[in-house]
């Protein structure tokens, strides 16, 4: 292991760092990749982080600084003069630029259009107009884009001087003179096809685009669902404004799941990119904190209803034995209809008037979940529970013992699952986020429904 440490050209850099040995650091810094140098950057301490990019220079740190979390890219570019400034924000693509725009403060956003040239200027304020999770927010303008009254030649010609700034040339978009969509072409049609070959004699039609007002979920849902390379932007006239990317749809999505994961874990305020070592114990606090204090409040009900239910308890306090399983189960139960529907809400699976078949199909599984475990809990209760000696009143047996614990683990399940596949369906149709509040929700309310279940179950079928 310590030899393989030796050879890994982070650990060589880091070593160079360390000894500010500025020759040894660009050597190994030019063969490694801007990804895995923007993650060293993000563990070293403020003055390493000068030392590595003085030493790089503004050309290494463009793709450097676009890999930043959005928290770290303000500092990082304080470490360049304005001149090397203008060049690193003018080398950066048009997508990466606008996302560094909309995260810097407002100061840095005024010095830093001052920097650019009037092309990029221009660019980069008809881009910030969309909303950061939008797919205008998230498109790149830099597109291979021909008209279709050219020929092969003719497109040929044009890419070919384009072919340096366009993200990618694996689809390439057709507009007409006005700048509306009308086609696409691959690369290949061009190369295999003769020079005076028409444009609009091979293109094919574009059947899936994105305005530019969409949320960027939705264009990555759909890049996903058509395994598409790129998926064109369009404005409401279906003017052609750029393209989304499948990397760019790699980034979303890991975005959204992230999100989904905090906020079912009921963890709030805005999501870091930074690393788990790497966030403070402070952001940390700021994040749990809240969530957990409510709940601590709400979880005050299910005591209430214990404290509701004493007499029951003291006639039968056998009954307590099986308390935290019937709560715990639906519990596990509702959180995975909850986490079932979440994901089909996440990937467009669900459309709107579906809750009566969605509560229809979950009940069902809940029913055969309920059933499944009550006669499991049962077969315990009656054959094995008795082997233990357990404090039993007179009043009962222990098959009525476990035909009540059966029955209330059962309708448990049941309202469990029902009730975690209508919450996100519910939150969602009243603006909420489903994650956010499902999970939370669901955990306080199943511990109070199952209890005033359980007990009033076992207190009918016992008569206690």
């Amino acid at each position: 292991m310590p030899e393989e440490d030796e050879a890994n050209p982070i650990s060589e850099i880091r070593r160079a760092i360390i000894a500010q040995d500025g020759s040894a650091l660009l050597a190994k810094a030019e063969d490694v990749h801007y990804a895995d140098l923007a993650g060293l950057y993000e563990d070293l301490d403020d003055e390493e982080r000068d030392f590595l990019f003085k030493t790089i220079g503004p050309e290494l740190a463009t793709d450097v600084v676009a890999e930043l979390p959005y928290s770290l890219i303000e500092d990082s570019l304080g470490h360049f003069k304005p001149a090397q400034l203008r060049f690193l924000l003018g080398n950066l693509s048009d997508d990466d630029r606008v996302d560094i725009f909309q995260v810097v403060s407002e100061e840095a956003r005024v010095r830093f259009f001052s920097l650019l040239g009037t092309r990029d200027k221009e660019l980069t304020k008809s881009l910030l107009k969309y909303e950061e999770d939008t797919a205008g927010g998230r498109m790149t303008t830099q597109v291979g884009r021909i008209t279709a009254d050219m020929t092969v030649k003719q497109a040929l010609t044009i890419l070919r001087r384009d072919r340096e700034d366009a993200e990618t040339l694996a689809r390439i978009f057709v507009v007409d003179v006005q700048g509306r969509l009308v086609g696409k072409v691959r690369l290949r049609d061009l190369a295999f096809n003769t020079w005076d070959t028409p444009i609009q004699d091979i293109m094919d039609t574009v059947d899936e685009f994105i305005l530019a007002t969409e949320d960027q979920e939705d264009a990555a849902r759909l890049l996903s669902r058509y395994d598409l390379v790129v998926l064109p932007v369009v404005d409401e006239f279906h003017h052609l404004l750029g393209v989304i990317t499948y990397d760019d749809a790699l980034e979303i999505m890991q975005e959204e799941s992230t999100e989904d994961m905090e906020k079912l874990g009921g963890i709030g305020g805005e999501q870091t990119e930074l690393t788990y070592l790497n966030t403070s114990v402070a952001t940390h606090y700021r994040r749990r904190a809240a969530w957990l204090v409510c709940l601590a409040f709400v979880s005050i009900a299910s005591g209430y209803v214990m404290f509701s239910f004493g007499d029951v308890l003291q006639k039968a306090f056998v009954l307590s034995l099986f308390l935290p399983m019937v709560v715990a189960s639906g519990g596990n139960a509702g959180g995975q209809a909850a986490t079932m529907v979440i994901r089909a809400l996440a990937l467009g699976e669900i459309a709107a008037g579906t809750a009566l078949r969605i509560a229809w199909k979950e009940a069902r599984t809940g029913l055969f979940l309920g059933l499944t475990l009550g006669v499991s809990i049962a077969a315990f209760i009656s054959l094995i529970l008795p082997h233990f000696h357990p404090p039993a009143p007179d009043s009962f047996s222990f098959l009525q013992l476990s035909l009540a614990v059966a029955c209330a683990i059962t309708l448990q399940v049941l309202s469990a699952t029902v009730l975690g596949a209508l919450l996100p369906i519910t939150a969602r149709a009243i603006k909420l986020d489903p994650a956010v509040v499902s999970a939370p929700s669901l955990a306080s309310i199943v511990d109070v429904s199952g209890m005033l279940i359980y007990f009033g179950t076992a207190a009918a079928i016992l008569r206690l």
